[in-house]
C-alpha cells in the first residue's frame, strides 16, 4: 500500500494546480485529484497539471459532484445527456493524468425521503461504470452520509446489478453515517479499489491522521487481509490542521505503520 493525499486536502491553501509540490513536499507516494469547478475539467486545465506534477502518481480523481453527477441519474433524457457530458469530461481528464479510479458520490440525498431504487440505481450505474472503462477507469462508488451510498446494505443491494463498480472507503463518512467502517469493508470486499482516510478525537472531532484515535493498524491489517492494492489517501480539511508539517508527520505515520505490517508480515513467514 502506498500513502498518498487527496488534493482536497489544500483546497482554499493551493490551487489544484500549485497542489502537488505540497504533496511531494509532504511525503505522498501519490494523489487524489479533486477538481473542484467546470474548468478545472476542460483540456487545456488538465495539460496544465501534467506539467505541474512532476512525475507524481495520480491515482483516482474526483470532481465536485453535485455539478453533475445527480444529474446523471435523472428521468430526462436531455438532462442525463447534459450530465454525461460532463461526466466524460472528467473521465478523459483522468485518463490523461493516468488515473485508475474515478471516486463517485452519484445522487444527493436532498430529502429525508429520497431512497433511490437499487434495482434501477445499480442498473445506470454499470452503465456509467462501462462507460468509465472506455476511458480506462473504474467507477467507484464512495459511501457518504448524504449521498446515495449511505448505509453498507445499499451497496449490497446494487452490487448484483454493477459488477463492473467499485467502491471508495471514506472511514470520515462512514462515521458521519452512524455505521462503523468496518461494516462497508464487509459490503465493499473485492470491489474495493480505494481508502480515504482521516483520524477523530475522543470527542468525535475530526483530526490530523495519527493525532486520534482511529485504529488505523487494525485498518491497515484488514485491508492486508483483502488483498486490497490501492493507497491510504489522506483526505483532511485545511481547517484540521495549521502547517503543512502536520501533514507530512500525517504521511510518515501511516508509511510506519504500513512498514510494521511488512516487518510483521515477513517475520511470520514460513518461506
Amino acid at each position: 500500500m502506498k500513502v498518498g493525499i487527496s488534493t482536497a486536502t489544500f483546497f482554499l491553501k493551493e490551487l489544484t494546480e500549485d497542489s502537488f509540490s505540497v504533496i511531494q513536499r509532504c511525503g505522498g507516494e501519490t494523489a487524489e485529484v479533486f477538481l473542484t469547478t467546470y474548468s478545472e475539467y476542460e483540456p487545456n486545465f488538465i495539460d496544465l497539471l501534467n506539467e505541474r506534477r512532476n512525475g507524481l502518481e495520480i491515482y483516482s480523481v474526483h470532481s465536485l459532484n453535485t455539478q453533475f453527477e445527480p444529474q446523471l441519474f435523472n428521468g430526462a433524457a436531455r438532462t442525463r445527456k447534459d450530465a454525461e457530458t460532463l461526466f466524460r469530461k472528467v473521465l478523459a481528464a483522468g485518463q490523461k493524468l493516468g488515473a485508475k479510479v474515478y471516486t463517485f458520490h452519484a445522487i444527493a440525498r436532498l430529502k429525508k425521503n429520497a431512497h433511490p431504487d437499487p434495482v434501477s440505481f445499480g442498473k445506470r450505474l454499470e452503465q456509467l461504470a462501462e462507460i468509465s472503462a472506455d476511458y480506462g477507469l473504474i467507477l467507484c462508488l464512495e459511501n457518504v452520509h448524504w449521498a446515495s451510498f449511505n448505509t453498507p446494505e445499499f451497496f449490497s443491494l446494487i452490487r448484483d446489478y454493477a459488477p463492473s463498480a467499485g467502491a471508495v472507503l471514506d472511514i470520515k463518512q462512514a462515521r458521519q453515517s452512524g455505521y462503523d467502517w468496518r461494516e462497508y469493508l464487509d459490503v465493499m470486499g473485492d470491489a474495493l479499489k480505494n481508502v480515504h482516510v482521516s483520524d477523530v478525537d475522543e470527542k468525535g472531532d475530526i483530526t490530523m491522521v495519527g493525532k486520534g484515535v482511529f485504529p488505523f493498524d487494525e485498518l491497515a491489517k484488514r485491508l492486508d487481509g483483502m488483498s486490497y492494492r490501492g493507497p491510504l489517501l489522506i483526505e483532511q480539511y485545511a481547517k484540521n490542521y495549521d502547517s503543512y508539517e502536520e501533514v507530512a508527520r500525517s504521511v510518515k505515520y501511516l508509511k510506519n505503520i504500513i512498514g510494521g505490517l511488512k516487518c510483521n508480515l515477513n517475520s511470520t513467514s514460513t518461506i
